[in-house]
């Protein structure tokens, strides 16, 4: 190749480029529109010489993707991405403006895939193959190499190799590094800007001088690049001969710079079909799929990234003055993340860049100019501004578009039919989405999120609400990666839309479902995705495994799920009626076996039996109140509410009259049960921790009085209780945060019990005792441990029900009640709990006055 690329008679134009480089991009812009060629050739799978000619399309907006999997495994997938400053969309656009030709002479993607599938272990069934960190390919590169495709593509300075001797050794080499070092630059990035990114609208004369590099880098080092490098080149080459037969020399090829020396040796058309020969294959689909700038990053994990995508968008499209322009732009997101920034800030900071840029030796300021620039005049040196100017700015969040008509799989079609009716635009930019499930389009929404997780497809993920934490609202957190149109083409195999697909899913993961805890998860899960349709086959299941597992444990993590899907279902106006009763089934099995379960255990499965009880506590207290609900709302008068608040208290009320009389009865004997727990005897045969969690539930929901805590609090303190069982029992009672805490501080008969017991424990049973009262204490809130630290310093007030010396109360607390106060402070704090009025209210609030 000559240095001018109007010179025919050498042979073909071969432009070699870095991916995704801005100068390079306009280099080869101004080189096909200084000589136009008959066809231009770009390092790419040739299955998408089929598909070129969407990216002329007006909706395809870069950052795009073409996107190969295997026909029978979707799993196994490749990217090549393309972004508006890549030097091969810069041609693919010229080209197709001026109906040249366009075909790509790469590795195909059915060999790439598959030599990639050889390499790669194989992925779970059901999950999609991650791409490896340097897994996702360069434009051109294989899919999910072992190592980065293109050495050319890679100038990252921590991932140099050093020059060997040893030609044998073929060890993969940097070229932009040994460059760069020759030049006198530290920094490979910086030497290919100041060369390549920084020059004008010129560069067509670069091409020759980087060739002639290349060139003596791979005669000193060979190949050096990586493994699959030699059949890739094999395979340019043929395709470029078939070009040259059909246009002549009039054809102008794109590629790494690496392979350019490669595509003028002189080989013959036998030998490099014979590297081919043999190689392994697979059916291969190629389409267009949106990209992100952040997915180019390098440090995202895509093999041939770049470490500022939206830095080089700036640049290539920049018309003049970029620096100018740029910091104008960084003043503006600053002033809109309310940093006081005004137009005299871009003018110092525009004049500190180039000064420094003139200082460095640099022929234009660059990135780095930019950024210390900004730090020093615009943040007061200060780096946390900084970074928000590299992630939304230097990286950025632009997802690209592609047009409904590129090819895709029905699954696909059916996802972007619906984010489109529902109004949910996918968004590199992660972003939270609040639901209101009353609303008929929210539910819509929630339900297409839910089916979209069970099929593996994670656009959203559950988020905890700032607001209401009501069951009707719902938080999500979205965000669209590029990676999930792989997912979405994986699960394609269950359906041809999100409703279909995520049935057959369910319906095949409740049949090989194998434990119960995970049958109710996929209840609760379809439930949540309105999946009707799976709903009896995995009720089917549900309903055998039940019967099956005698597991108190299992059946304890079961119930939970299954009470929550009955409580969504009226949300979402489902009927649970058989829901409700197999979990009232579940709840009479547990309140059988819990008893027997709890005897003989160890410290660690009295604390996972512990976890157990307070699950099923909560969930029997919740199905009943969720029952008792439905029918209330049954008896009382419809006023005020919407639409689909009277649907869904209709579809409470459907549920049978049995079911709320079965709650409350369960309620009682699950209460029954506990205090029989709370109520034997201090043998080991039951754990302490077991018995105290026991009297602290019942003592909670008041189903035991506080002189009854007293008295089994004595028991299980007194001198015939070893101090570890003790103990034990003292973390089950007042254990588990502030509300134990607050327990002690409010009554000081338990925390004198406490205290005299602690005052008892022998010298050498205390180093036992210890760890587990520090587990317990350590647990509260800092205001709640100096309250109790200053009523026992005190000591018990002189008028309190244990006796004892005098002594001023701590802060913020009296000797005793005072009535008179009290009933002042009555009328408001009934009127704040909503419970109705106290006689003689009216005089009360008029004597508080």
């Amino acid at each position: 190749m000559t240095g001018d690329p109007r010179a025919r008679a050498a042979g073909p134009l071969l432009l070699g480029v870095r991916h995704h480089g801005p100068g390079s991009a306009r280099a080869v812009r101004a080189a096909l529109e200084a000589c136009p060629p008959r066809v231009v050739l770009i390092e790419g799978p040739p299955e998408a010489d089929a598909i070129v000619g969407l990216a002329a399309e007006k909706d395809m907006r870069p950052p795009v993707a073409l996107l190969a999997h295997a026909a029978d495994d979707p799993g196994c997938a490749g990217f090549w991405p393309l972004a508006g400053f890549s030097p091969e969309w810069a041609a693919i656009q010229w080209a197709l403006a001026h109906e040249v030709p366009v075909r790509f002479i790469d590795l195909p993607a059915a060999n790439s895939l598959a030599m990639a599938a050889k390499k790669t272990p194989a992925a779970e069934p059901g999950q999609a193959a991650e791409p490896a960190p340097t897994a996702a390919p360069a434009p051109g590169g294989p899919a999910n190499p072992p190592a980065p495709a293109d050495p050319a593509d890679q100038a990252d300075p921590g991932d140099h190799a050093a020059p060997v001797a040893d030609q044998a050794a073929r060890m993969r080499v940097d070229p932009l590094a040994v460059l760069s070092e020759a030049a006198g630059y530290d920094d490979p990035e910086r030497w290919w800007e100041d060369v390549i990114e920084h020059r004008g609208t010129g560069g067509a004369e670069a091409f020759a001088a980087v060739a002639e590099a290349m060139e003596a880098l791979r005669a000193e080092y060979g190949h050096g690049g990586h493994e699959d490098d030699a059949v890739r080149e094999a395979h340019m080459r043929l395709r470029l001969r078939e070009a040259r037969r059909e246009f002549g020399d009039e054809v102008a090829v794109v590629c790494g710079a690496w392979h350019v020396p490669a595509l003028g040796e002189r080989t013959t058309a036998t030998a490099d079909r014979k590297l081919l020969k043999g190689l392994p294959k697979v059916k291969a689909e190629i389409s267009w799929v949106p990209w992100t700038h952040r997915r180019l990053a390098r440090h995202s994990g895509y093999g041939a990234g770049i470490t500022s995508p939206g830095w080089y968008d700036h640049l290539f499209h920049a018309p003049d003055r970029p620096v100018e322009r740029w910091l104008t732009k960084v003043a503006g997101l600053l002033r809109d993340e309310d940093f006081a920034v005004s137009s005299a800030h871009v003018i110092e900071a525009v004049r500190l860049a180039e000064t420094l840029a003139a200082l460095r030796g640099r022929p234009l300021a660059g990135l780095a100019e930019t950024l210390d620039a900004v730090r020093a005049v615009m943040c007061d040196g200060s780096d946390v501004p900084i970074a928000l100017v590299r992630d939304r700015l230097v990286v950025g969040d632009i997802l690209g578009e592609v047009p409904e008509s590129a090819p895709a799989v029905p699954l696909q079609r059916d996802v972007t039919r619906t984010q489109r009716s529902l109004r949910l635009k996918p968004e590199a930019l992660e972003r939270e989405l609040e639901l209101d499930l009353r609303k008929e389009t929210d539910a819509a929404r929630s339900r297409l999120l839910h089916r979209l997780r069970l099929l593996g497809v994670d656009w959203g993920a559950p988020a905890v609400s700032r607001g209401s934490t009501g069951t009707f609202r719902e938080t999500w957190r979205l965000r669209w990666e590029p990676e999930l149109a792989v997912r979405v083409a994986e699960a394609g195999v269950w359906g041809t839309t999100v409703l279909s697909a995520a049935t057959a899913k369910a319906e095949t993961e409740a049949r090989s479902a194998k434990g119960l805890a995970e049958v109710t998860e996929l209840a609760e899960r379809c439930l949540l995705a309105g999946l009707s349709g799976a709903l009896p086959v995995v009720m089917r299941s549900l309903a055998d495994r039940a019967a099956l597992d005698a597991d108190v444990g299992h059946l304890a993590q079961a119930l939970p799920a299954l009470v929550r899907s009955v409580r969504y279902g009226d949300v979402r106006g489902t009927d649970t009626a058989a829901l409700g009763e197999v979990a009232v089934g579940l709840a009479e099995r547990i309140l059988v076996g819990l008893p027997p379960a709890c005897v003989g255990l160890d410290a660690d499965g009295a604390a996972e039996m512990r976890r157990h009880m307070e699950a099923v506590h909560r969930a029997i207290a919740l199905l009943s109140e969720t029952e008792a609900a439905g029918t209330e709302t049954a008896t009382q008068p419809q006023t005020d509410m919407s639409t689909t608040d009277m649907a869904t208290t209709e579809t409470r009320s459907a549920a049978p009259g049995a079911a709320p009389r079965a709650a409350d009865g369960l309620r009682a004997r699950w209460a029954a049960m506990l205090r029989n727990l709370a109520g034997r005897d201090g043998t080991p045969a039951t754990p302490g921790l077991i018995r105290g969690r026991a009297a602290r539930l019942l003592l909670d929901d008041g189903r035991l009085a506080e002189d009854e805590a007293a008295r089994l609090l004595g028991l299980a303190l007194s001198p015939g209780t070893q101090p570890p069982e003790a103990a034990s029992w003292i973390e089950g009672f007042i254990g588990g945060g502030a509300g134990g805490g607050m327990l002690l501080v409010h009554d000081e008969r338990l925390l004198g019990l406490v205290d005299r017991w602690l005052i008892s424990v022998p010298a050498e049973a205390f180093t036992d005792v210890l760890p587990l009262l520090r587990r317990t204490f350590s647990a509260y809130d800092t205001g709640v441990r100096r309250t109790l630290g200053e009523l026992v310093r005190r000591g018990p007030a002189a008028d309190g029900p244990t006796g004892g010396q005098g002594a001023p109360a701590a802060p913020g607390f009296g000797p005793g009640l005072d009535p008179d106060r009290a009933a002042a402070v009555e009328p408001t704090v009934r009127l704040l709990l909503g419970l109705d009025p106290a006689p003689h209210t009216n005089d009360t609030m008029e004597a508080a006055r």
